[in-house]
């Protein structure tokens, strides 16, 4: 099998390493294109004591920490949660960056990690460390728990609380949980639907989204009634019983993506 046909199969994600660590697809795919231009050129300085994608993407590395490749950033070919995704992975160092793609997205390992960076296996995982210590410093938010269990607003409050962020209040009815958002502006809400009044935790959180813009997660035992097959549907839902890192990763994932909780500078 040539060198050609046994790289074709990992294009695609080495594509969306570059697309990820770049910012933006076309700029990536600039360093895609430099990298296999440096392959054809000279073959035979391939890494060929390693896996045909571990040697792939050490070539990329190469290009990418050595190359003047114009780094400018094309907004035009991202929404707006992938911008945001940008801004969040920007402010990481290039090499926690590079560390966490590498392992959390790509799958290499931390010996593998460490082979196409430059550094040791135990630096690796320093760097994934700091990179996810950086992501919970920038998705550090203030959150509004709309639930009337007790039992159940005080364990989602304990995973909000473990994972850094503030709780702003706990709301049991409509009215209560728009008078809390309202007086106190949270960064994220966390609602049930069936709330203690008989009032509609869907009905508290239109109200809210009326006021203001923020990220909502439903926690329900009734998911039919939102997802209907009709837009629009929330984009996060979690179905009661609910596993802890089902909540942990939904209130990681929503506020990743949110601009409000994007730091300035």
């Amino acid at each position: 099998m040539s060198l050609g046909q046994q790289l074709a199969p990992h294009l695609p994600f080495l594509r969306r390493y570059g697309r990820a660590l770049t910012g933006s697809q076309s700029q990536g795919d600039k360093y895609v294109r430099a990298t296999l231009e440096a392959i054809v050129a000279a073959p035979e300085e391939f890494p060929r004591d390693v896996d045909p994608r571990l040697g792939l993407y050490r070539t990329f590395q190469v290009i990418w920490s050595s190359s003047n490749i114009d780094d400018s950033r094309d907004p035009g070919d991202a929404d707006e949660q992938e911008m945001v995704a940008r801004a969040r992975l920007a402010r990481m160092t290039p090499l926690s960056r590079q560390a966490l793609l590498l392992t959390a997205m790509e799958g290499f390992t931390p010996e593998d990690t460490a082979y196409l960076i430059g550094v040791s296996a135990d630096k690796v995982e320093e760097l994934v460390e700091e990179a996810m210590a950086e992501i919970e410093k920038q998705t550090r938010a203030r959150v509004l728990i709309i639930e009337d269990e007790p039992i159940i607003a005080m364990d989602v409050e304990t995973i909000v609380r473990d994972l850094g962020h503030d709780v702003t209040g706990v709301a049991v009815t409509r009215d209560e949980a728009v008078a809390l958002a309202m007086e106190d502006r949270p960064g994220l809400v966390l609602a049930d639907i069936q709330l203690a009044d008989d009032s509609s935790g869907i009905d508290a959180v239109k109200d809210i989204l009326a006021e203001f813009r923020v990220p909502v997660i439903f926690i329900t035992a009734f998911p039919e009634r939102l997802l209907t097959g009709e837009r629009p549907e929330p984009t996060f839902l979690i179905t009661k019983p609910f596993q802890r890192s089902t909540v942990k990763a939904a209130i990681s994932q929503a506020l990743f993506f949110d601009q409000a909780t994007v730091p300035a500078g």
